[in-house]
C-alpha cells in the first residue's frame, strides 16, 4: 500500500505533463501556421497585387495582432482592387472594417461600416451585434436595444444579444 501511493502520484503528474507537453506542441504548431501565412502574404502583397481575399485574410490576420491601422488600409485596398465581390464577402469586410474602426474609439465610421455590411447580408447576426455595441458605447441606447432584437429574429438562441438586452433595459428602467 505504502509503495502503490507514490507511483500513482508520480503517473498522474506524468500524465498530467504529457498532456500539458502535447497542447503545448499544438499551440506552437498552429501559431507557427498562422505566422507563415503572415510572413507569406506580407511578402507577395508588397511585391505585386493580390486579390480581395488575400487583402481581407491579411487585414484579418492584422486584426488579431490588434494592428488596427494597419488592418484598415489593408481591407481598403482590398475593396479598391475593384474584382467582382460577393456580396456575402463584401459583408465580411465591412464588418471588418467596422470592428478595426471601434477598436480606434472611431465609432460613427464604425457604424457606418456595420450598416453597410447589414445592408449587403441582412442576417448577418455578427455585424448585428457589432452594430448594437457600437450604439451601446456611443450611449445611444434604445438602438442598441433594437439591434439586438433584430439579431434575435435570425438567431433565437444568441447569448449575447440577449444578456445584453436585459441589462441595457435595466440601465433604462433607472434612469
Amino acid at each position: 500500500m505504502n509503495e502503490t501511493l507514490p507511483i500513482i502520484y508520480l503517473s498522474g503528474i506524468v500524465i498530467f505533463l504529457g498532456g500539458l507537453g502535447i497542447f503545448i506542441l499544438f499551440q506552437i504548431i498552429k501559431t507557427r501556421r498562422i505566422e507563415n501565412r503572415f510572413y507569406k502574404l506580407q511578402k507577395k502583397l508588397q511585391n505585386e497585387k493580390g486579390t480581395a481575399q488575400e487583402y481581407y485574410e491579411l487585414g484579418s490576420l492584422y486584426l488579431d495582432k490588434k494592428l488596427y491601422v494597419q488592418a484598415v488600409s489593408l481591407l481598403q485596398k482590398g475593396f479598391k482592387i475593384g474584382e467582382k465581390i460577393e456580396p456575402e464577402n463584401k459583408a465580411l469586410m465591412h464588418n471588418a472594417l467596422g470592428f478595426a474602426y471601434f477598436s480606434q474609439e472611431q465609432l460613427d465610421v464604425a457604424i457606418r461600416h456595420y450598416k453597410d455590411a447589414i445592408k449587403l447580408y441582412p442576417d448577418y447576426v455578427i455585424a448585428l451585434n457589432n452594430l448594437a455595441n457600437a450604439y451601446e458605447r456611443k450611449q445611444m441606447i434604445p438602438q442598441a436595444i433594437e439591434t439586438y432584437e433584430e439579431s434575435l429574429k435570425y438567431e433565437s438562441d444568441n447569448k449575447t444579444a440577449k444578456n445584453r438586452i436585459e441589462s441595457l433595459r435595466k440601465r433604462l428602467v433607472k434612469s
